[in-house]
């Protein structure tokens, strides 16, 4: 089941699509002091066709490159491969005697089964790692990340911006366990060698990220200004159409745009629930109509993140 269920997630099509070497190289350069010394495992890095020294897939080749200066202790990536076995691919010492390690010092080693990122094989890899980096299958993004989470491992992974509406994953932004890195990734590049471009693709992650550190000051005010700020029909809570429009002198329950998330501060903001028209049950609020989703004169607005401002001490 395991198998055929990947298979599937590889039809689909935003599930067969390779990152960027210049996305890669634009997020990762924020964790570089993170990879001294660290087992970094790329488990659902789809080569397309790999050989020794000439890596096509962008993360080991980044990671190769960067592999002395970062400090890095040892890159393991594996892929899944429709019905056949597929191979895992090591870089962890200088292979070829020139004095350098580097992509011609990867090794490439048949694996038993075919790489699905949920085999035993395959976990067996996980367990060894200290930071999982790749993109998964989008379609699979909530069992990937709960499987990040049940071996307890840090990552920076990339996936759809709806992900942050899924309750699983929701629920990890509210409990800080999992957050935004520092880019988008505007394009990736098909099987066929074209480029698809994407506005709703982010890196998620729970390593230390600087923009967790900053603040919002938006300079705007609720009161005096109301009327920009009506409450929803059923929550106790106001609604807030840009996060540049946030009120700093509301203490209340604000709606925001799910795109907050990117921004988020925990510092400054708590997390108080989600409400969407097809979310049930995630508000944190109690509904006065009993309606989900947030109303405003009966009619139903896009979905949004409540926040609070935490309490000064």
């Amino acid at each position: 089941m395991a198998n055929r269920s990947l298979g599937l997630a590889r039809k689909n099509k935003n599930d067969e699509l390779y990152t960027a070497y210049d996305d890669i190289q634009k997020e990762l350069i924020h964790y570089a002091r993170l990879f001294r010394g660290k087992v970094i495992y790329c488990n659902c890095d789809d080569h397309n066709g790999i050989g020794l020294g000439t890596p096509k897939s962008n993360f080991l080749k980044y990671l190769a490159d960067n592999f002395q200066a970062f400090g890095i202790k040892k890159v393991i990536a594996t892929h899944y491969e429709v019905g056949r076995r597929s191979a895992m691919y090591i870089l962890d010492k200088d292979n070829t005697g020139d004095g350098i390690i580097c992509a011609e010092d990867i090794l490439e080693i048949p694996l038993m089964g075919d790489g699905d990122f949920r085999s035993a094989e395959c976990i067996e890899l996980l367990k060894q790692a200290d930071i999982v980096i790749t993109n998964p299958p989008f379609s699979l993004f909530r069992e990937y990340v709960a499987q990040l989470m049940e071996y307890k491992k840090k990552f920076l992974i990339i996936g759809n911006d709806n992900c942050r509406t899924y309750k699983e994953i929701f629920r990890l932004f509210k409990a800080n366990q999992i957050w935004c890195g520092y880019n988008t990734v505007k394009k990736f590049v098909k099987p066929n060698g074209e480029i698809q471009k994407f506005g709703n693709v982010s890196w998620y992650t729970n390593l230390p990220t600087t923009r967790r550190n900053e603040y919002i000051d938006t300079g705007k005010r609720y009161y005096g200004f109301q009327v920009m700020y009506p409450k929803y029909d059923n929550y106790d809570a106001i609604n807030v159409n840009k996060i540049s429009d946030i009120p700093m002198d509301y203490d209340g329950v604000m709606g925001v745009p799910i795109t907050f998330l990117n921004q988020h501060n925990p510092q400054q903001f708590d997390i108080v629930g989600l409400i969407a028209g097809n979310i049930k049950g995630m508000s944190g609020l109690v509904s006065k109509t009993g309606k989900d989703g947030p109303y405003i004169n009966d009619k139903l607005l896009y979905g949004r993140i409540l926040i609070r401002k935490k309490k000064e001490n």
